[in-house]
């Protein structure tokens, strides 16, 4: 299969050219002939059509409370360490089969954050969500989680686009978007098997042209928040640093046209309230997303570790690219915060950015490093997925398809992953 589509062309800011000449989430065998259409509506349309074929661990109707899964009945007892308090030792090969369905829920839940974006630049309500916070989960194919939506979370592009690019067609010029939620575990049924009161951030990949160009600003910035204080190489002096795409959708606010905060705000604001309010119960904050998510979600553990401290904060991330220096990892090493980091070894994206820059000054190199534990897997090893490509190997459904379907190292794929493929 040949990748060979262009996006329209994008004015040059004062330091870089951006140039597009590839959509890796895009397959193009269905859609090749659809030549009148943008780029990026292509790859919109695409997202949407995987995203809403994706199974639900929820299947049963609607109840009360959720199920409960034999395989998860102690959870409760050892949730901390399946949340990563001994860095998942023992528990990933072979897979430990409670760990399997924890990673698999919250990769519903970020599934929930394609299902709700709405896609179709001709909508008034394009990249915003389709759904009420009410009844997202369950108009995604989740009524059954025990956790109710308390926030949306939209992300904000920090590239500043010329006042001609106003009247530019929406998919082209929309700076911010609806980029995932925060959630509750409210159900006392759910609580209990969970062992404690869990808040999730769900966090979608690329879907808007300005979040393309972000992911290509791959230059390492400093992260230089509020009460940071930062493990610092004196000899070389270099801070904690980050890909400066991802770190401007994080800060980045849009108070000019829609009074948008940052995600940045958004996110530390509702977890302190959140916070505050279940102070006196046992807590937990999940972190989880896919792709451009899964850099965002480790951004926003390193900062809420530093707000609140005693949150026990745990990373799941689905094919997550690199996203900072040595000293990032350390301080999130430091925090206590914990990161597992699901790959496909096919999959370019979790290489990503993967070369070396230099200082002007003294030629030191600053390198990314990858950060937290690593559960690898590779599209090669299921039966199930015939010939793969670039694009394939990225999606958040062959992630989960691996994730189900993986043993160990040492062992076949097993048979009950095939309900994770579209037929």
């Amino acid at each position: 299969m040949r990748l060979n589509i262009s996006t329209p062309a994008v004015p040059s800011t004062n330091t870089y050219t951006l140039k597009l000449h590839c959509v890796i989430h895009t397959q193009t065998d269905k859609l090749i002939d659809n030549t009148q259409k943008s780029t990026l509506h292509l790859e919109n349309t695409i997202n949407l059509e995987n995203h809403n074929n994706f199974p639900s661990l929820h299947s049963s109707p609607s109840s009360s409370s959720p199920p409960m899964d034999p395989k998860t009945k102690t959870l409760g007892k050892r949730w901390k360490e399946y949340q990563g308090m001994r860095n998942w030792d023992g528990l990933l090969d072979p897979l430990d089969d409670i760990l399997r369905c924890e990673i698999l829920r919250y990769g519903h839940f970020v599934e929930a954050t394609y299902k709700s974006f709405e896609f179709d630049p001709s909508s008034s309500k394009y990249a915003n969500c389709r759904f009420p916070k009410s009844t997202l989960l369950e108009c995604c194919g989740l009524p059954n989680t025990g956790y109710k939506v308390t926030k949306y979370l939209h992300a904000t592009s920090g590239i500043q686009l010329p006042s001609w690019m106003d009247k530019a067609p929406n998919w082209v010029a929309t700076q911010s978007s609806y980029i995932g939620y925060v959630a509750v575990c409210d159900n006392k049924e759910e609580i209990k098997r969970l062992g404690r009161r869990d808040v999730v951030i769900a966090i979608r990949g690329t879907c808007t042209c300005l979040e393309w160009l972000e992911n290509f600003r791959a230059t390492l910035t400093n992260f230089s928040i509020p009460c940071n204080h930062n493990i610092n190489d004196e000899r070389k002096g270099v801070g904690t640093m980050v890909e400066s795409g991802f770190l401007n959708l994080y800060t980045s606010s849009n108070y000019a046209k829609s009074s948008l905060e940052s995600m940045q705000k958004m996110v530390k604001q509702e977890i302190l309230r959140i916070n505050q309010i279940y102070r006196q119960e046992e807590l937990s904050l999940t972190i989880t997303g896919h792709s451009l998510g899964a850099a965002l979600a480790t951004l926003i553990a390193y900062d809420v570790k530093i707000s609140v401290p005693k949150l026990m904060v745990t990373v799941i991330s689905f094919g997550g690219p690199r996203v900072g220096n040595r000293n990032f990892r350390q301080h999130l090493e430091k925090q206590g915060t914990k990161v597992l980091r699901i790959v496909n070894s096919d999959d370019v994206i979790t290489k990503l950015p993967g070369f070396v820059f230099f200082d002007d000054v003294d030629k030191t190199p600053w390198m990314y490093a990858e950060v937290g534990k690593e559960l690898r897997l590779c599209s090669r090893d299921s039966p199930y997925l015939g010939s793969t490509n670039v694009a394939t190997c990225h999606e958040l459904q062959t992630y989960l398809h691996l994730v189900d379907g993986f043993i160990s190292s040492r062992c076949p794929f097993r048979a009950s992953a095939k309900r994770f493929l579209r037929h």
